[in-house]
């Protein structure tokens, strides 16, 4: 009667034990253990490839070329009061083109006069200064072609104002070693030598017997046609 009893007992054993454990319990997951550094590199692509999708989606514009600045020319220096001066300084001189001069009459040697060879003999000329500037002394009267027949440059030593007459005197020697007819051109010059106006010249005979050399204010000189008292645009001798 006691094995009966016993097993019971057991029985009874295994069910409280079995109702105080319960059912059994499912055993959770073991974690994956995180990669962080995989997950920073991962976000790191995802941030550069966001930046290239919205560069290609809005373009920068393209700059444009800055045009280099275009050199100015310096003007000239000119000068005040509307009188222009040159780079070195002091007003510009007149031009040329205000001197002039014309020719009025042969006052002695009227063309063509006879002079014995060696003979000396003073050439005069009348002249008006036609132009706007007065002759400034320094002025020269001098030999610009023919035959010189030792005649020298005659400087002025006083000016000439404009629209007045002057007479101008050159002392001439005929050759002695040819004959015939000589001629020598004059003509005014500035102080500087640049020459302007008309040219007048003085046409000997070299040969024969000696003449007077000279002429009065009142004789006509051949070829020559008695100037009025507005000199003549054209010089004759």
């Amino acid at each position: 009667m006691k094995q009966p009893k016993t097993l019971a007992a057991l029985i009874l054993m295994a069910a409280t034990l079995l109702s105080a454990c319960g059912p059994s319990a499912t055993p959770e997951p073991t974690p994956t253990p995180v990669d962080i550094p995989a997950i920073q590199t991962r976000a790191v692509g995802q941030f550069i490839l966001g930046l290239t999708e919205t560069a290609i989606a809005n373009p920068s514009p393209t700059p444009t070329e800055t045009p280099s600045p275009t050199a100015t020319n310096t003007p000239a220096t000119t000068g005040t009061g509307g009188i222009p001066t040159l780079s070195g300084g002091g007003n510009v001189q007149p031009t040329q083109s205000c001197y002039s001069m014309a020719f009025v009459s042969d006052v002695t040697i009227p063309d063509n006069t006879s002079i014995a060879p060696g003979q000396t003999f003073t050439k005069t000329w009348k002249v008006v200064n036609n132009g706007t500037c007065a002759w400034e002394v320094g002025f020269k009267f001098a030999f610009v072609g023919g035959d010189q027949m030792s005649g020298a440059t005659v400087t002025l030593a006083e000016a000439v104002e404009a629209n007045e007459q002057v007479e101008l005197s050159v002392v001439f020697t005929a050759p002695t070693d040819k004959t015939g007819k000589m001629q020598s051109n004059w003509r005014m010059s500035t102080a500087s030598g640049t020459f302007f106006g008309d040219e007048v010249y003085v046409i000997i005979e070299v040969g024969g017997s000696t003449l007077t050399p000279t002429a009065t204010e009142d004789a006509a000189p051949s070829e020559t046609p008695t100037p009025s008292e507005t000199p003549s645009p054209t010089p004759t001798s």
